[in-house]
């Protein structure tokens, strides 16, 4: 075990500051922590619940705000994205704000509006 992580360390090494600052990118992406030094709060006397960390948000809504130009190429992205028919597909392209996915993961909320936006459509997550 010591042998492997001397030699991962040694690849590590040959790593130039863009590379490792894109693996750190990765590994902050893959484990959902963050490299950012802790800063010590120096005030004195403050109470520690100023000091809470915000929760950050884990659901995402993808919701259509206009279907664009193709809209059988919107519908069609949302047929992928769900189970619904044709015609759910198509009222739900047709519906300003409405929920195309709902408390679904950020990669799936990015990866579903990079979808939708490229068939043309408006997207907002929320």
């Amino acid at each position: 075990m010591a042998a492997d992580i001397a030699k991962l360390v040694e690849e590590l090494s040959t790593l130039s500051v863009l590379e490792a600052a894109e693996l750190v990118k990765a590994l902050e992406e893959k484990w959902g922590v963050s490299a950012a030094a802790p800063v010590a709060v120096a005030a004195a006397g403050a109470p520690a619940a100023a000091a809470e960390p915000v929760e950050e948000k884990t659901e995402f809504d993808v919701i259509i705000k206009d279907a664009g130009p193709k809209k059988i190429e919107t519908i069609k992205v949302i047929r992928q994205l769900t189970s619904l028919g044709l015609g759910e597909a198509k009222t739900l392209a047709e519906t300003a704000g409405g929920k195309v996915l709902s408390a679904v993961g950020k990669d799936a909320a990015m990866e579903a509006k990079k979808k939708l936006e490229e068939a043309g459509a408006s997207v907002e997550v929320a």
